[in-house]
C-alpha cells in the first residue's frame, strides 16, 4: 500500500510541477510533509539540501530520497518512476504539438502566460526555505531572540559573494557548510 501511495503522490508532483524542480518544491513539501506526514519540515529541508548537492534534477533526487526513507530501495524506485512518468508523457505530447503548431500566436501566448506563474512558484519555495532557516521552522517573529542570526549572516554573506564575484555555487555551498559547521559548533561549546 505504501508503494501505491508513494507512486500516486509523486505522479501528482510530476504532473503539476510545471517549471522544473524549484517550482515543484511547494508541491513536494505539501505531499511529503502535510498530506502524508512522511517527513517533518526539518527533515524535508535536509532532503532538499542533499538533493541540491547531488547530481540530477531536484524533484527526482527528492523523490529518490523520500522513497528510500519511507520504503527502502523499492520505495525510491517507485517514487522516482512516479515523478518521471507524467513528465515523460507530457513532454512527448508537447513536443509533437509544439513542432506541429509552433508558429501559432496562441502557443506563444500560453508560454508567455506561464512564465510569471513559474517565477511565483520558485519564489514561494525560496521563501519557505528562508523562513525555515531564519526561524528554525517556528512561526515568523521579528523578536530579535527568535531569529537564527548565524543563518542570517551566512545567507547575507553568501548572497553578497554570489552577486559580487559570481563564483561557482558549489564552492559557495561548501564554504557555507564549513562556516556553518564552525559557527554552530562554537555556539554549542
Amino acid at each position: 500500500m505504501i508503494y501505491l501511495e508513494l507512486f500516486w503522490s509523486f505522479v501528482q508532483i510530476g504532473l503539476f510541477s510545471i517549471g522544473g524542480g524549484y517550482a515543484a518544491l511547494p508541491i513536494i513539501q505539501r505531499q511529503v510533509v502535510e498530506v502524508h506526514p512522511w517527513l517533518t519540515m526539518t527533515e524535508f529541508a535536509d532532503v532538499l539540501t542533499i538533493s541540491q548537492m547531488t547530481p540530477g534534477p531536484i524533484a527526482i533526487n527528492s523523490a529518490s530520497f523520500v522513497g528510500i526513507r519511507i520504503a527502502g530501495i523499492g520505495g525510491a524506485i517507485v517514487a522516482t518512476v512516479g515523478c518521471v512518468l507524467p513528465s515523460l508523457v507530457i513532454v512527448l505530447l508537447l513536443a509533437f504539438i509544439y513542432y506541429r503548431y509552433r508558429k501559432l500566436t496562441v502557443i506563444q501566448g500560453i508560454l508567455d502566460g506561464l512564465r510569471p506563474a513559474v517565477v511565483g512558484l520558485i519564489a514561494s519555495a525560496g521563501l519557505s526555505i528562508l523562513i525555515l532557516a531564519f526561524w528554525n521552522g517556528n512561526p515568523v517573529s521579528f523578536s530579535l531572540p527568535d531569529i537564527d542570526w548565524i543563518a542570517v549572516v551566512l545567507f547575507a554573506f553568501c548572497l553578497f559573494v554570489l552577486r559580487k564575484w559570481k563564483p561557482n555555487p558549489i564552492y559557495v555551498m561548501a564554504g557555507a557548510g564549513i562556516l556553518g559547521l564552525g559557527a554552530y559548533y562554537c555556539l554549542l561549546i
